[in-house]
């Protein structure tokens, strides 16, 4: 382990308020901050510690957590943890990146609980924890649209209501629109199906002809994914892990949603291969545990991974430790391409998805056949992977037909 930095913690709050200023925090968070800072002052005095450094934050935090499960600390217990963690960071890697707060969809009252309950049926016809999400926001919407013209009932809802609600959702995107009302249809059929309504009102809801645009997967060279792996700091446990989940977008095409619920049982060492069921998918996907992957596992896990009882390899490295979401693992990535300094980054693609588009244009570039590409990015069949042949530009090449001359009888044949 690399020795932790350490400093007074007066001398590191000064720092940290500097640097916080260049992010523009509010007054108010800051106000939060300096309370925070304060509790975690009185806890180091107590225990007659001088010097602030990873493992006094870790030892703070528990000394909060001791009264209970994190889910039922306060909301003020939560902003010290929060105060603490940003420390920790800010005198780790120099930086503290925003996080967005997940918001909590309450659905109230009859219509919310058959809401619930169509999202439990959608579930177990197999759909995608996303396509879920979506349907669960879409559905909420329509929730608070009810609520607010006082429909309390199924019986409640009225022609009019659906076509109001329609008809409001001009200001969203097409794509946005599209998926909504596809959403309120089957809910609204599933209401009439199951004998909840008397009127099946899915009818009233139009069919978009939206259809998403194609476009060409985002691609990087071989080049710039070595400056990606080579722009990580493994020196540090939190670049021991980036690097790691890294390496496996880039050199085995994973879906950010894999890489981050990766499992200790996912990793066979005795055959060296990863083995697990994709989340999109649910198709089993085997995949050779290289050289180079593995060994960044080993080192992650003996000298970067926070201890932890999860069962997922990858987690934060402050407490309270957790598996890491999606978004995390694109923040990850996209930092590294912009530390990398990659031409052109922010026209482009800058998450793990487009490491894994990367993979399937060098594949094609070594004249991989089409099957064995759909076979390592885990495809359900070979029609997903055929957009890739779009980017192969070369094979393109080889297609053009050549243009005739202004003066050939081509042009005099079509006049």
């Amino acid at each position: 382990m690399t020795n932790e930095r350490q400093q007074k913690l007066e001398e590191l709050i000064k720092e940290a308020e500097v640097y916080f200023k260049t992010l523009s925090y509010s007054s108010n968070r800051m106000r939060i901050f300096r309370k925070g800072w304060h509790t975690l002052d009185e806890y180091m005095k107590g225990h007659s510690i001088d010097f602030y450094n990873p493992s006094v934050g870790e030892g703070f935090i528990k000394s909060i957590l001791s009264t209970g499960s994190y889910f039922k600390l306060s909301r003020l217990q939560k902003d010290i943890i929060r105060c603490a963690n940003v420390l920790t960071e800010y005198q780790t890697t120099g930086t503290v990146k925003f996080r967005s707060v997940l918001k909590t969809y309450e659905f109230k009252g009859k219509i919310g609980e058959l809401i619930l309950e169509f999202l439990s049926y959608r579930k177990s016809l197999g759909l995608t924890k996303d396509t879920l999400d979506s349907n669960k926001i879409y559905l909420h919407r329509f929730l608070e649209y009810l609520d607010a013209k006082e429909v309390q009932t199924v019986s409640g809802i009225a022609k009019r209501h659906i076509l109001d609600f329609v008809n409001s959702l001009g200001f969203y995107s097409k794509a946005t629109t599209h998926c909504m009302l596809s959403t309120l249809r089957n809910f609204l059929k599933y209401l009439r199906d199951h004998y909840y309504a008397a009127i099946d009102f899915s009818y009233l809801v139009p069919k978009s002809s939206y259809k998403k645009d194609a476009h060409l997967p985002t691609t990087y060279e071989k080049d710039e994914v070595e400056r990606l792996i080579q722009a990580v700091d493994r020196g540090s446990p939190k670049g021991k892990r980036d690097v790691t989940m890294i390496l496996i977008a880039a050199r085995l095409g994973l879906r950010a949603s894999d890489i981050c619920g990766l499992k200790f049982e996912n990793i066979i060492w005795e055959t060296n291969t990863i083995l697990l069921i994709q989340q999109k998918t649910k198709k089993k996907i085997e995949l050779p545990l290289i050289e180079e992957i593995g060994n960044a596992i080993i080192d992650y896990l003996k000298y970067g991974r926070p201890v932890s009882d999860l069962p997922y390899i990858f987690i934060h490295i402050n407490q309270p430790y957790d598996r890491l979401a999606e978004p995390t693992l694109h923040s990850i990535v996209s930092f590294y391409l912009r530390r990398a300094e990659i031409s052109n980054v922010n026209k482009k693609k800058h998450g793990p998805h487009a490491l894994r588009h990367s993979l399937a244009g060098y594949l094609l570039q070594k004249k991989t056949p089409i099957t064995v590409i759909s076979e390592v990015l885990g495809h359900a069949n070979t029609e997903s992977t055929k957009t890739y042949l779009r980017i192969d530009l070369e094979s393109l090449r080889q297609c053009a037909l050549e243009v005739p001359l202004l003066n050939s009888p081509y042009y005099q044949e079509v006049v």
